[in-house]
């Protein structure tokens, strides 16, 4: 069911798919379950349920408006940090590295309660029929700018 996983947002499609490709059988025995190394998507299963995925960090960005976060960034994760640890200017979505994953029944519902609890909105419930058959998907950050996609199909 994919309750909860990270996705990797890369910039290096091809070069990170091989990597995992190769390190997740051995690691956890985690098996393709679905897409390719021509991307831009595809995710690594045990017993069914989703352990990684990679998506490509430009296609990302189109759909969470990145702002100032280039698709290439290789900025060091500490940056725009102030000397305690709290954000000087929370990055629009996280840094644009990692992104945290949950199916839920309702997407409408589920960003809404997010919302309510601090989380804000930066793409609003959208149908994705590019990305998978019936895939509906919306995408919160929370207070230190991490993505969060919810998802239904």
């Amino acid at each position: 069911m994919d309750v909860f996983h990270p996705r990797l947002l890369v910039g290096r499609f091809a070069e990170c798919f091989r990597l995992y490709d190769a390190v997740l059988p051995a690691l956890c025995g985690a098996t393709l379950a679905r897409g390719s190394a021509a991307g831009p998507y595809a995710g690594w299963d045990v017993e069914g349920e989703g352990v990684l995925a990679l998506f490509d960090r430009a296609m990302m960005a189109g759909v969470v408006d990145a702002g100032g976060s280039s698709p290439d960034d290789t900025s060091p994760a500490g940056a725009g940090l102030l000397s305690d640890g709290r954000g000087s200017g929370v990055p629009p979505y996280g840094g644009g590295r990692v992104m945290l994953v949950s199916r839920v029944e309702d997407v409408g519902a589920a960003a809404d309660l997010y919302v309510r609890y601090g989380a804000r909105l930066v793409a609003p419930p959208a149908d994705r029929p590019g990305w998978g058959p019936g895939l509906r998907t919306a995408h919160v950050c929370d207070p230190e700018g991490n993505l969060v996609e919810l998802q239904a199909y």
